[in-house]
């Protein structure tokens, strides 16, 4: 049993001023059971975050950063898609707002799309991305599947790192980028006006007026096997953490710790192998049931390390 937890910390001085009020009993006693595996560093500016390259390494995918091949690693699990090769990327449908001063990605992916109005869109866009190459393969209503040369080599932001923020330090940055970009102010102009918007925007829906290119990545020659099991992703504190409601992150942490928490101490008394993966805004850290050497023992018996503390540290 492997829980990944993504958003666990950060490093948000209101965020850090919340944690003595986080009391997470169940987990406390847990990571005070299990073997700590060495920190993975990074740091709150890169494009791929924390959880995305601990589920990148479980699952045997190579770990660089903005180049994580997720949208070719879903292209293998379709059956029509598995033998094209080449550079893949996802193409999200989403929701910029512009203000004075910068534009802010507000919403991706589009929670209230319907598959017709994706389709409409789809419909609309794919001629263009045609004219550079690029093909789409629609899978779910507002993310698609784009597969390209000039996706090749071509670094990308995860919607988790965008989602509030200005985008432009998250724009993509390579000379290849330059057509992405092109075919971004082509999409906006396109989306402007297009008749799916109106109808939307009648209705009180906010417009998807842009696409966001994200898991950019070639499959890799030879792959490396998957685990048996893939981590269970825990997504309880996701939604609180990017809209930086701080008081709900507390909550929604009580509420892990009372479930899940008390799932994998109940499981680690029976003798099952455990992990547990906390995954911040710039370091993730592993615990798992490995042994504890007699020192570990002592050290964790007399002076256990309080979860806030570890907390900070991601």
């Amino acid at each position: 049993m492997h829980l990944l937890i993504p958003f666990a910390a950060s490093h948000d001085e209101n965020c850090l001023a919340t944690l003595p009020d986080l009391n997470l009993p169940n987990l406390q006693k847990l990571l005070s059971r299990l073997t700590a595996l060495p920190l993975d560093a990074g740091d709150e500016l890169s494009l791929s975050p924390p959880h995305e390259r601990a589920m990148a390494q479980q699952l045997g995918l190579p770990v660089q950063d903005g180049q994580i091949p997720w949208a070719a690693w879903q292209a293998q699990q379709q059956p029509d898609l598995s033998d094209i090769h080449g550079a893949w990327a996802w193409v999200t449908l989403c929701h910029w707002q512009a203000s004075a001063h910068q534009v802010t990605m507000h919403q991706i992916p589009m929670h209230d799309l319907s598959a017709s109005e994706s389709d409409q869109f789809f419909s609309s866009m794919q001629p263009f991305f045609n004219e550079d190459g690029i093909t789409l393969h629609p899978v779910e209503p507002g993310r698609w599947l784009a597969q390209g040369d000039v996706l090749a080599e071509l670094r990308s932001a995860s919607p988790d790192r965008v989602l509030g923020r200005n985008l432009e330090p998250w724009m993509p940055q390579s000379a290849q980028a330059k057509r992405v970009i092109r075919l971004m102010s082509e999409m906006q102009m396109l989306l402007y006006q297009h008749p799916t918007n109106a109808l939307r925007e009648q209705r009180g829906a906010l417009p998807v007026n842009a696409f966001w290119l994200s898991g950019t990545g070639a499959w890799p020659d030879r792959p490396s096997l998957a685990p048996p099991v893939q981590p269970t992703v825990i997504t309880r504190l996701r939604d609180a953490a990017l809209q930086e409601n701080w008081r709900g992150w507390v909550e929604a942490w009580h509420a892990l710790d009372a479930q899940e928490g008390q799932t994998l101490l109940q499981a680690s008394g029976r003798g099952e192998s455990i992990q547990i993966t906390l995954c911040g805004e710039r370091h993730s850290q592993t615990w798992h049931s490995q042994p504890q050497t007699l020192r570990q023992k002592v050290q964790s018996f007399f002076a256990p390390q309080r979860i806030q503390d570890l907390l900070k540290k991601l």
